[in-house]
């Protein structure tokens, strides 16, 4: 159930954007257990609009900067964010991103509020399967 907004502080090829776009479901899939047809991404570059800090807190930032935003329901463990961040990281360097590129914020979400269409509250009143055991 996330969706995963991706920001490339500059223009990538297309294969670079889907090799990036399949590192961070990766992660999710591996370290957090979504389930692997539960992808929903917008993958965008926007040089201009991507403003940030190259030196904050130490971290040696480039214009290949790489911003992971992902939304997704309440109910994770701190270990299991920590675990979701490396992979991500880790899939990404993989993949030609510079660790100290990668940048990961998640939203968290009450499960009412997703509908993944026809305008029903899917989750609403019974978590996803591969959540049962968390609710």
């Amino acid at each position: 159930m996330p969706l995963v907004h991706i920001s490339l502080k500059r223009e990538r090829p297309a294969s670079e954007r889907r090799a990036i776009a399949d590192a961070v479901h990766a992660a999710l899939v591996g370290s957090i257990g979504v389930p692997a047809d539960d992808r929903f991404q917008i993958v965008s570059c926007q040089f201009d609009e991507v403003i940030y800090d190259p030196g904050y807190l130490g971290i040696a930032r480039s214009d290949d900067l790489v911003i992971v935003q992902i939304h997704l329901s309440t109910g994770r463990s701190v270990a299991q964010k920590k675990a979701l961040f490396a992979a991500i990281t880790e899939n990404l360097s993989a993949a030609g991103v510079r660790p100290d590129d990668v940048f990961v914020n998640l939203v968290e979400t009450a499960r009412e509020n997703w509908s993944f269409g026809n305008g029903i509250a899917h989750y609403a009143d019974a978590p996803p399967p591969h959540l049962a055991g968390a609710a």
